[in-house]
């Protein structure tokens, strides 16, 4: 019998210290969807970083994959934006500052973009796209393609700290600034 409470006792005991030296999980980016963003934004403004993205978008599941995941840039994000996952394929209509945004099929009947996605993206449609937006939906800027941990952290301290207003994105990440 005191052989079984000491195993018990040990086993516990490695339990416990294994579990206090267990890695924390890596923080999970809250999404928001733009309505979502929209209702929060009214009662404690926060800039916002949008995520044009289309299901068949190799490289915005590798960016969901990779930098999004990254603990450091999910709590950056957490911390100074809203982050929105926005489809730019998406067919649901979104009423936003006394307008209807919808889908617009293509000329051809084959695919097609979100009349919002349109506007955020001044029409340049290319996936991935970050577009960051001020507490007023005030764009700052428009941000296409993949990228890494690094140079998202780069681009998301850009807007978060407002370095906008004293020199170019361009001068910034060249380090000229």
């Amino acid at each position: 019998m005191k052989k079984i409470a000491l195993f018990v006792l040990v086993f516990a005991a490695i339990a416990v210290a294994t579990q206090s030296f267990r890695t924390p999980e890596p923080e999970i980016l809250k999404w928001y969807t733009w309505e979502e963003a929209v209702e929060l934004n009214k009662t404690k403004p926060k800039k916002m970083m949008i995520d044009v993205y289309t299901d068949w978008c190799g490289w915005c599941k590798r960016m969901d994959k990779g930098a999004f995941s990254d603990p450091a840039v999910a709590a950056y994000i957490s911390a100074n934006f809203y982050p929105v996952k926005f489809n730019a394929e998406q067919r649901r209509d979104i009423k936003f500052s006394d307008q209807t945004f919808s889908f617009v099929p293509n000329d051809n009947g084959r695919g097609g973009a979100h009349s919002l996605a349109v506007a955020l993206l001044d029409g340049q449609m290319s996936y991935p796209t970050l577009v960051y937006l001020n507490e007023k939906y005030e764009r700052i800027m428009i941000s296409p393609g993949f990228k890494e941990s690094p140079d998202l952290m780069k681009e998301l301290k850009f807007a978060s700290e407002e370095l906008y207003n004293k020199t170019t994105w361009e001068k910034y990440k060249a380090g000229k600034d």
